[in-house]
């Protein structure tokens, strides 16, 4: 199916698929900074009562049915906030449907064969994909991407770090949301229950990093996991090594006061450390610090205007308007390889590691 181009003169179209906390406290008040050349036409949730509610904040229309917004005209590009589940064939429609772009929320599939099934279908229908990896978009992170050299060939460690009080807080700083999971309380007692936390936190927290992890990381393909610990209540401690390179993993949700996400990519002579701003915090982008000649040198970059979930509209915007060169699929799919490697190697090496953790005071 041919896809029609937006008339310049107006805003493109923007259809959300899901109208949980990501699209209410994320989305959509990026997308309210951007009204100039994005605008929200169509929300569907499987909730009736939350897609009419979240669709009344935007003036857009509400529905329970993809279909409908698929083939609604008015609907331009496709973001897919539905459960991890739904991304791969969702995506693909979106792509059938003739859309300009589609922006899929992390990650864009489950495994390799449907991140090839994806790739295929954006290679004949020509639709951009965006994955919503919001650090690559980041305007502090594409200043360092610009100014670092040959520090990606010289770098032997990578650290992803953060310290963070759990979504609920900064999503009811950004809005009112409705209907919010209701969280239990896990089987800790149960090693699956632990693998599948694990997972969880590798595909959920630490994939907005692992693009970064990838692009220090050129022997990705040979892994070795040296220690993987659970932490409670929800976090991990993973240590692995590649021929190469070190790469360091820690994660922990609880009720700090003081959020902290870093990443940190260290060579002999040369270092980039990077403070992101929390993920739901709508406070313009992360500040990037590169030190050279053994210290002696540090230059600074950020903070800028936006923040990666701007960063990854304004690309979407581009793709479809025809600005933008569209990414690589392969570059998408190694990033999901890259990710579901860790996770696949963590998960493996978890048996065992739960008395560790809570000995060690780790996992209180």
């Amino acid at each position: 199916m041919s896809h029609d181009t937006a008339p310049a003169d107006r805003p493109l179209g923007v259809g959300i698929l899901g109208a949980g906390p990501v699209t209410q406290a994320i989305h959509l008040p990026a997308l309210a900074r951007l009204q100039d050349i994005l605008e929200v036409r169509h929300i569907m949730d499987v909730d009736p009562a939350v897609a009419s509610s979240v669709a009344a904040r935007v003036g857009a229309t509400a529905g329970t049915s993809m279909d409908a917004l698929m083939n609604d005209p008015a609907v331009d590009v496709v973001a897919i906030c539905s459960p991890h589940q739904f991304h791969a064939d969702q995506v693909i429609a979106a792509c059938r449907a003739g859309k300009q772009a589609v922006l899929c929320e992390k990650p864009f599939a489950m495994n390799a064969g449907e991140a090839a099934r994806i790739s295929a279908v954006s290679s004949e229908t020509g639709v951009p994909i965006v994955v919503g990896a919001m650090h690559t978009f980041d305007p502090g992170w594409l200043a360092a991407e610009q100014n670092w050299g040959d520090l990606p060939e010289q770098v032997h460690t990578i650290r992803s770090s953060i310290v963070l009080p759990p979504n609920a807080r900064f999503e009811d700083f950004a809005t009112e949301i409705l209907t919010r999971p209701a969280a239990g309380e896990p089987n800790y007692s149960d090693i699956n229950v632990i693998k599948n936390a694990l997972r969880g936190g590798i595909m959920g927290l630490a994939i907005h990093d692992l693009p970064l992890v990838r692009r220090f990381t050129p022997d990705f393909a040979d892994i070795e996991v040296l220690q993987v610990l659970h932490v409670r209540p929800f976090g991990y401690a993973v240590s692995l090594r590649t021929p190469t390179r070190v790469i360091e993993l820690r994660a922990v949700m609880n009720s700090t006061w003081k959020p902290e996400w870093t990443f940190e990519a260290i060579a002999d002579d040369a270092a980039l450390h990077i403070d992101f701003t929390p993920s739901y915090v709508q406070a313009g982008s992360a500040v990037a610090r590169l030190t050279s000649r053994g210290g002696s040198e540090t230059r600074t970059f950020g903070p800028y205007g936006h923040n990666g979930y701007e960063g990854e509209w304004r690309e979407l915007a581009e793709l479809a308007k025809g600005t933008r060169q569209a990414p690589s699929a392969q570059a998408l799919i190694d990033d999901l390889t890259f990710a579901l490697a860790i996770a696949d190697a963590t998960v493996d090496s978890a048996p065992g590691q739960a008395d560790t953790a809570e000995k060690a005071g780790v996992s209180a």
